[in-house]
C-alpha cells in the first residue's frame, strides 16, 4: 500500500517554493521521490535553499524566477518550462500574495494584485499545464486554499475572493478532467507559521489567541502540509477530486 505514495520518476511543478508552505511542499514530493520544478517570483535559480534541500533526497530540481503578477512573464515561464521538460505531472499551485486594508480604504491597485497572483495566474498555470495532461490522460493538480475560503476573514478582502475563487475553479476543472484522468483537490492551511503571519507571531498576545482557538493547541508548520500535498500528488488519492482539504488543526471545526 505505501508503494502508493510514491512518485518515483514524476515531475512536479511548485510555485512560490522559496519559502514557508511552498519550500515545505517541494520538500516532501523530493522526498517521496519527485524530481521538482520550482518557482517563485525571488527565487534563486541556483544554490536557494530549497534547491540544496531538494538534492539532498536524491532528487532533481530546477528554478526560475518569475513575478505572477505580470501576465507576460507568466506566459514566458511556461514557454520556458514546456522547452525545458517534457512534461510535468504534478502542478502545486501554491504562490500568492495578500494586502491587507479595511474595505473603504482597498486600492484597485492592491485588489488587482492579489486577483492576479493568487487566481488569475493559477487558472492560466492550470489551463496550459493542464492541455499536456489531458493529451496524456494523466495528471495531478493542487491548489493552496485557505480557511479564508469558507471564510470571510477581515481586512483581507481581495485575499479571500482569491481564495473563495480557488475553491469554484477546483470543483469547476474537477468537472471537466476527472472523467479524463486528471485529478484537481486543494489543501486549505490553517494558522500555520510563515511570513504571512508574521504580525500574530511577532506579538505574543495574537500568538496565544491562536493557540487558544485552535483545538489542537499550537500553530501549524509548513512541515504540517507535506503528508496531505503528497497523499494529492500519489496515486493513492487517485479516486479524490473536486475536494478541499483542510489542515488546520482542527480549527475550522472548532
Amino acid at each position: 500500500m505505501l508503494d502508493k505514495f510514491r512518485l518515483d520518476g514524476k515531475t512536479a511543478l511548485v510555485t512560490g517554493c522559496k519559502r514557508g508552505i511552498g519550500k515545505a511542499m517541494a520538500i516532501g514530493l523530493a522526498e517521496a521521490g519527485a524530481d521538482i520544478i520550482g518557482v517563485s517570483a525571488s527565487l534563486e535559480t541556483s544554490g536557494s535553499e530549497v534547491e540544496q534541500a531538494v538534492r539532498a533526497t536524491g532528487c532533481a530540481f530546477k528554478g526560475y524566477a518569475c513575478d505572477f503578477a505580470d501576465r507576460e512573464a507568466l506566459y514566458a515561464f511556461i514557454h520556458q518550462v514546456k522547452a525545458d521538460f517534457p512534461r510535468v505531472d504534478i502542478l502545486v499551485n501554491n504562490a500568492g500574495t495578500v494586502r491587507n486594508n479595511l474595505v473603504e480604504d482597498f486600492t484597485d491597485e492592491d485588489w488587482d494584485t492579489v486577483l492576479e497572483v493568487n487566481l488569475s495566474a493559477q487558472f492560466i498555470l492550470s489551463r496550459e499545464f493542464g492541455k499536456d495532461m489531458l493529451a496524456r490522460g494523466t495528471g495531478k493538480i493542487i491548489f493552496t486554499a485557505s480557511l479564508l475560503t469558507f471564510i470571510g476573514g477581515i481586512t483581507a478582502v481581495s485575499y479571500a475572493a482569491s481564495k473563495g475563487g480557488l475553491g469554484q475553479i477546483t470543483k469547476a476543472l474537477s468537472n471537466e478532467w476527472a472523467a479524463k484522468g486528471i485529478q484537481v483537490n486543494a489543501i486549505a492551511p490553517g494558522k500555520i507559521a510563515t511570513d504571512i503571519a508574521t504580525q500574530e507571531l511577532s506579538d505574543p498576545v495574537l500568538y496565544q489567541r491562536v493557540i487558544d482557538r485552535v483545538p489542537a493547541r499550537r500553530w501549524g508548520q509548513p512541515e504540517d502540509i507535506m503528508g496531505a500535498v503528497v497523499f494529492l500528488a500519489s496515486a493513492a488519492s487517485d479516486y479524490i477530486t473536486g475536494e478541499i482539504l483542510v489542515v488546520d488543526g482542527g480549527l475550522l471545526a472548532f
